[in-house]
């Protein structure tokens, strides 16, 4: 099988959504980096991520876990991430470590004589900041965090800015 590492990695360290992405340890299959939400009360801080493929990849979905604490209901306390696209029942092999126009960025150019598309952007990191950016209370390994961002959201907003402030790491400048 060709390997698609590089090439998928270069674009990933294009994409804006995250910084310093790149192998861990000289392991190509591992790559780390740090992801940098846009919407409060996650935005002040940047969150240290790890992105593992499978020697089976893309026959198998990635695995995925942050390892910066984070106050969210879908990220456990050992980081792991209720991430549908990386199950096995939900993975496509199709669904590259980096691909446009997935969860809602941009869109994919269709027709005769179309602009190129820009650089892709990462579907499986691009999934998770998305989730960063809009907890969904479904996608929850943390009940409690859950049922406080749905009945109480301004405590939740204030326990996840003040544990945001005190585990993330400072953000990159652009």
């Amino acid at each position: 099988l060709p390997h698609p590492f590089p090439q998928e990695l270069e674009e990933a360290r294009r994409w804006e959504g995250a910084r310093d992405v790149r192998p861990l340890d000289g392991n190509v299959r591992r790559w780390g980096g740090l992801l940098l939400p846009n919407n409060p009360p996650y935005n002040t801080g940047a969150f240290r991520f790890e992105l593992t493929f499978s020697p089976n990849h893309p026959f198998e979905p990635p695995c995925v876990a942050l390892r910066t604490p984070i106050y969210h209901p879908s990220v456990d306390p050992e980081g792991r991430v209720c991430q549908p696209l990386t199950t096995h029942g939900h993975w496509d092999p199709a669904t590259r470590a980096i691909q446009g126009g997935h969860g809602g960025d941009r869109g994919t150019a269709q027709g005769v004589g179309a602009p190129p598309d820009p650089p892709r952007a990462p579907a499986v990191l691009q999934d998770l900041l998305l989730q960063l950016d809009s907890p969904d209370p479904r996608r929850l390994l943390r009940p409690d965090v859950a049922r406080e961002l749905q009945e109480r959201p301004e405590e939740f907003r204030s326990r996840a800015e003040e544990h945001t402030r005190l585990h993330a790491e400072p953000r990159p400048e652009p």
